[in-house]
């Protein structure tokens, strides 16, 4: 799963990398948490390359209820395809979701040890997402995304059994234009060269706090 991630980049910074031809004023985070309204990269209907706030826990658009998203905001790539909560949504309305990196937690001795993953070149990340958008029964609209997720390559895999689908910036434009059948070769673990894992300090595990010393490394907890 991914239930955590950090987004320590100014929107000037994501211009370049994801090619932006629109975008929302955001602050870095260190330390953000499903429910959040977070920074997501999509194609408008015109082709342009826009990055917009939606919030994280998807609510699909046949929903007769938005508290639905609390429980969507990972998509299992195994399934997502076919699942009816994903499936329109993969074929459609994919999306890609800037971040410095994201915790994963270890279990193990009775203690949860949170780590942090990024590249190891300081680049963003784009994990793959869906988005989706919800009409109120007020007529509002709710615009909504998850992050699909993946078995572990072998940087994950001593700390968790999934992590995030991480989209090359090679693969990025196909990710967000190509047909669904073209793209699910992506959902799959990323290469482990380039990528980085370590401990942090378990104040990670308060949504409250959220600070760049959150991503700092630290020993792991006897």
């Amino acid at each position: 799963m991914c239930g955590r991630f950090a987004l320590a980049f100014s929107p000037a910074d994501l211009i370049a990398p994801f090619a932006l031809d629109e975008w929302a004023d955001f602050d870095p985070r260190w330390n953000i948490a499903p429910g959040a309204d977070i920074p997501v990269v999509r194609r408008s209907p015109e082709g342009r390359r826009v990055l917009h706030l939606l919030r994280w826990g998807l609510v699909p658009h046949w929903s007769k209820d938005a508290a639905v998203g609390a429980r969507l905001n990972n998509a299992r790539g195994e399934i997502v395809a076919e699942k009816p909560s994903f499936r329109d949504a993969f074929q459609r309305r994919r999306c890609l979701i800037p971040a410095s990196g994201f915790f994963e937690w270890k279990a193990g001795g009775g203690v949860r040890q949170p780590y942090y993953i990024s590249y190891a070149s300081g680049e963003p990340l784009a994990l793959g997402g869906l988005w989706e958008s919800w009409r109120a029964p007020d007529g509002s609209v709710l615009r909504t995304v998850c992050i699909v997720t993946t078995g572990p390559n072998e940087v994950m895999a001593p700390i968790h059994d999934r992590m995030p689908v991480i989209v090359a910036p090679a693969d990025r434009q196909a990710w967000l234009e190509g047909a669904a059948d073209e793209v699910l070769h992506l959902v799959a673990p990323a290469p482990d060269e380039g990528l980085r894992a370590w401990p942090v300090n378990r104040r990670v595990n308060r949504t409250i706090d959220d600070d760049p010393g959150l991503i700092e490394p630290e020993e792991p907890a006897p």
